[in-house]
């Protein structure tokens, strides 16, 4: 297909990154060029660990792994193990990666990329900022050689997850997320006919509740046994995984993710299920009529107190200043949740018979 999506992913792996890259593999749309890998969610080692088991699970190990900035630009690192598990992958474990890293890292190849082929790289970032302030540092022309970046990450009419105003991975390294978008401010001003970054905030990406039941359709999906399926969402015994389930490699990694990250939300969040973030945002970047979107200015607080990581967006245009980021203000979680079901069981499917 010539019309494929050139994609970068850069991730913090993490479960719903996890999702996010099975659904990179599954969806015909894009050509995954690499995954770059940033501390966050957990150590930036292990980010790369899980990345490249998670790759060689869903058959793509050929797709190149860069291991980044292993620290944000200015305050020390914090991860969420309590969100994401130890490992990053929640309850799962995965077999040690066989691929090497690759040499370059993780902003050099960002570069690199969209110097080969300029205007056609997608750069989605699921992650804090940090390798795409790095790489900006390095090509400060990078606003126009790519052909659009699209960030999970900002609260910007809600509240944040991580404070009262801060979504996580702004709050990790909001310097960061500042320079980026200081950066596409300044490229906007020079050339207004560059495509905006599209922003996925809390505001859209809470929208997407997966559930119980919909780990068992994509279950089902995978060619799961209708038992054991439905095992997925018994009431007595929450994402009990077994049979055709358990036997299955990517149903087995999703399930063991998921129930620590359910068991997390049902704890802090009064619902068992969890929010799907990152494989939203991975969605419409592929397919943009996902989300209702609005251009504005935004920038983000990183000075100290309760607006630390804040996402601080124009709404009124009080700064007069020209919108620097698309915002997704709406989007069709259901058509997103189907397709997930759909993609990701449909992978699990293929794997489990080769």
């Amino acid at each position: 297909m010539t019309d494929r999506l050139r994609v970068i992913l850069d991730v913090d792996t993490g479960i719903d990154d996890s999702l996010a890259i099975l659904y990179a593999c599954a969806s015909s749309e894009i050509d995954l060029e690499a995954i770059t890998c940033v501390a966050g969610n957990v150590p930036g080692r292990q980010v790369a660990d899980n990345t490249r088991a998670l790759l060689e699970l869903a058959g793509r190990g050929d797709v190149p792994v860069a291991l980044g900035a292993e620290r944000p630009l200015v305050k020390p690192l914090q991860t969420t193990e309590e969100t994401h598990g130890p490992r990053g992958i929640g309850h799962a474990r995965l077999p040690v990666p066989t691929r090497a890293l690759e040499a370059e890292d993780a902003a050099d190849l960002i570069v690199s990329a969209a110097r080969r082929r300029p205007g056609t790289l997608h750069l989605v970032t699921l992650g804090p900022m940090t390798n795409l302030a790095l790489a900006l540092s390095r090509e400060p022309r990078l606003p126009s050689l790519l052909a659009r970046w699209t960030f999970m990450g900002g609260a910007f009419r809600v509240p944040g997850n991580t404070t009262p105003t801060a979504e996580w991975n702004l709050y990790v390294d909001p310097d960061a997320a500042k320079a980026c978008l200081a950066a596409w401010a300044a490229a906007l001003a020079e050339d207004p006919a560059l495509p905006l970054p599209l922003g996925m905030g809390l505001d859209v990406t809470e929208l997407a509740r997966m559930l119980p039941a919909d780990v068992a359709r994509l279950a089902r999906r995978a060619g799961a046994a209708p038992h054991d399926a439905a095992a997925l969402e018994s009431a007595g015994a929450p994402m009990l995984r077994v049979g055709t389930v358990a036997s299955n490699p990517i149903l087995r990694t999703i399930t063991d993710a998921l129930r620590f990250y359910f068991e997390f939300h049902a704890q802090y969040d009064g619902f068992y299920g969890a929010f799907v973030h990152d494989p939203f945002a991975v969605a419409a970047a592929i397919d943009r009529t996902l989300v209702t979107t609005q251009s504005v200015f935004v920038d983000v607080e990183a000075g100290p107190g309760l607006a630390h990581g804040m996402t601080v967006a124009d709404w009124r245009r009080l700064t007069g200043r020209p919108a620097n980021v698309e915002v997704a203000t709406s989007g069709d979680a259901t058509a997103f949740l189907d397709r997930l079901v759909d993609r990701v069981g449909g992978l699990a499917a293929r794997i489990a018979t080769h």
